[in-house]
């Protein structure tokens, strides 16, 4: 069975010509799950997927992550 890990994933999108940068610690079997579940997260307040532009996914351990709701479901 495989373990869930957690990851970090950095980017950036443009909405009403100012760019916002977000960082999004998630809960994931692979990177390729993480990268989904960020992406349906930011899509969600109506922006496009093609204006969201990913610049780093990482695997961090549970001491890293900053997110109180992601450590206490790790623990």
């Amino acid at each position: 069975m495989s373990e869930i890990k957690i990851f970090r994933v950095i980017g950036n999108y443009t909405k009403n010509h100012k760019k916002y940068l977000f960082r999004k610690e998630v809960r994931a079997l692979k990177e390729e799950d993480a990268l989904e579940k960020v992406l349906s997260q930011i899509t969600s307040i109506g922006i496009y997927r093609r204006q969201i532009i990913i610049q780093e996914i990482k695997e961090i351990s549970l001491e890293e992550a900053q997110d109180y709701l992601i450590r206490e479901l790790s623990e």
